[in-house]
């Protein structure tokens, strides 16, 4: 995407007149007004931003945004998404989805924006559950979830988005909370990657699955649990008492003392240790936050607006000529017999 010349607006200039309808406690709250907290600090024009979203609750986000905006239909917001930014590369294209939206019917369409790099933001909503339709377990649901569609418990292995994100080639990958004032900070370093810049956002769904997050995310448990990389800056959590190592015989990470020498150094362009932090197991360890992965790459529009280039150089548009190129005929009008 070209620069941009930076535009003065506030939150409020954000945010539509449609009546915001979610659940009372509902995280998605949270996300919508860091979302529109975050836009004025990035100095974009309203006329030039697209929020395109698919089905479930996360996907209502385009009503409330004083932005153009398509709710399409599950699964596809990559594909709208990817025919919006070729039509127009100038447009600032943000795309929400949930956990059930892009990982099961869009998991083949979520997979080929991250590896084509299209130039855009994707907020994946991860609450671990299907919310729109009644609490159903959803692909990142963990084993032992109790839901209508699971009465006795899951079995299925869940799908770890933010892996899922690195294993299909994404170059930029992020979390944060929904609640958490950190969020706006991770919207920015998403905005400024130029490429598919995937964000994970632990949402709370508080009434099927409330809760699910507060092993980390609860006040009592943040600062031992939450591990905030800062690239450039040491792997610390838990005040700095703690950090995290990489044991060089097993090829894993371990949690170590905080002033201990081996402690790693954030490195964001490290992505064998990108895809380590995001399948750190829990018992023990921090759930790993902010800037995981950030390493950009050609975008896929931008290839392809420099190979129409290339391919119209020297010639003149004519329609007419291109439509008879080939084996043509002519239909010829029979005379009607007296």
């Amino acid at each position: 995407m070209n620069e941009m010349t930076s535009v003065a607006t506030t939150a409020k200039d954000w945010a539509s007149d449609q009546e915001v309808r979610w659940c009372p406690g509902c995280g998605d709250y949270a996300v919508l007004k860091a979302v529109q907290r975050t836009m004025p600090d990035l100095g974009l024009a309203r006329e030039k931003t697209v929020f395109v979203s698919g089905i479930g609750c996360s996907s209502r986000f385009p009503y409330y945004m004083e932005t153009y905006g398509f709710h399409t239909i599950h699964g596809r917001a990559p594909a709208v998404a990817t025919g919006v930014k070729l039509a127009n590369p100038e447009l600032d294209v943000w795309i929400i989805t949930g956990d059930g939206d892009a990982l099961s019917i869009g998991g083949n369409h979520t997979m080929h924006v991250l590896r084509r790099n299209l130039d855009c933001q994707i907020l994946l909503f991860n609450n671990e559950i299907y919310g729109l339709t009644k609490g159903q377990y959803s692909p990142t649901s963990r084993i032992g979830t109790r839901s209508p569609s699971t009465p006795f418990g899951s079995v299925d292995r869940p799908a770890r988005p933010c892996a899922f994100a690195l294993g299909s080639g994404a170059r930029f990958v992020a979390r944060g909370i929904d609640v958490h004032k950190n969020l706006p900070d991770v919207l920015k370093a998403a905005h400024a990657h130029k490429g598919a810049a995937f964000v994970e956002i632990f949402q709370n769904c508080v009434v099927y699955n409330d809760d699910v997050f507060a092993p980390f995310t609860a006040k009592e448990f943040a600062a031992d649990r939450q591990l905030w990389l800062k690239h450039g800056e040491k792997m610390v959590f838990a005040g700095g008492t703690k950090g995290i190592a990489l044991d060089t015989e097993l090829l894993t990470l371990k949690v170590v003392a905080g002033d201990d020498p081996a402690v790693l150094t954030h490195n964001a362009q490290n992505r064998a240790i990108a895809h380590m932090l995001v399948e750190m197991p829990g018992e023990g360890f921090p759930v790993a936050l902010g800037v995981i992965y950030d390493d950009p790459a050609p975008t896929f529009e931008s290839a392809v607006v420099e190979q129409n280039a290339a391919a119209a150089a020297g010639k003149t548009p004519d329609l007419q000529k291109l439509v008879s190129k080939g084996q043509t005929w002519q239909v010829e009008k029979e005379p009607r017999a007296e």
